[in-house]
């Protein structure tokens, strides 16, 4: 995943966030809560942009959707460890309902890892959602104060979306990218020619 031979343009916008991640955690080291929130706010971006490019210039891949997905879930990593060390009160404060929402999540991963080899990549509607509202609470919380808001619902739609993902990773036996949500799943011919050679093999 991290050859850079033939890298394009949108995998450069999604290993941007990788690489910046040491420098967004040098700025929580040394405090810099301002300028932590806008480069945040830059590599949400590139979020967008990366999707919106290889969608435009039809250069999806399997690699590209790894890069993006390993891309996000850093820098989602980062978000919340800059949340914490700047907003260490409201942490402690909702630390069981922060907990109660990450386990789902690990466990998710762990089934990932475990099936695959690898995390998901699905990027369903309900995932791009949930990383909307994720990025637009910590980047309204750090720039601002925490809104409880957004607060409560980043956690309803990242549970809802981590019982979407563990629910596809069952209905796929083989590692797939952009899966739209389980409605799609049951029309994907990636998934389809599974069952039916599964059927032909009774």
């Amino acid at each position: 995943m991290l050859t850079f031979k033939n890298f394009n343009i949108a995998d450069w916008f999604s290993f941007y966030r990788i690489i910046a991640a040491p420098f967004l955690l040098a700025l929580i080291w040394y405090g810099e809560r301002q300028i932590f929130t806008w480069f945040l706010l830059i590599s949400y971006a590139t979020d967008a942009i990366d999707g919106y490019l290889a969608r435009a210039l039809k250069i999806t891949s399997p690699r590209g959707s790894q890069l993006d997905s390993f891309g996000d879930q850093i820098t989602f990593i980062i978000g919340l460890i800059g949340l914490f060390y700047f907003e260490t009160s409201f942490i402690k404060t909702n630390l069981i309902l922060i907990c109660i929402a990450f386990i789902p999540y690990a466990v998710q991963m762990f089934i990932a890892y475990y099936k695959y080899g690898k995390a998901t990549a699905f990027h369903t509607y309900l995932a791009k959602l949930s990383a909307v509202i994720q990025s637009i609470f910590i980047l309204w919380a750090l720039f601002f104060s925490p809104e409880y808001v957004l607060f409560y619902g980043m956690l309803i739609i990242g549970l809802l979306e981590t019982l979407e993902e563990i629910t596809l990773i069952f209905m796929y036996d083989v590692w797939a990218a952009d899966v739209k949500g389980i409605y799609w799943a049951f029309k994907d011919k990636r998934r389809l020619k599974k069952i039916k050679r599964f059927n032909k093999s009774k």
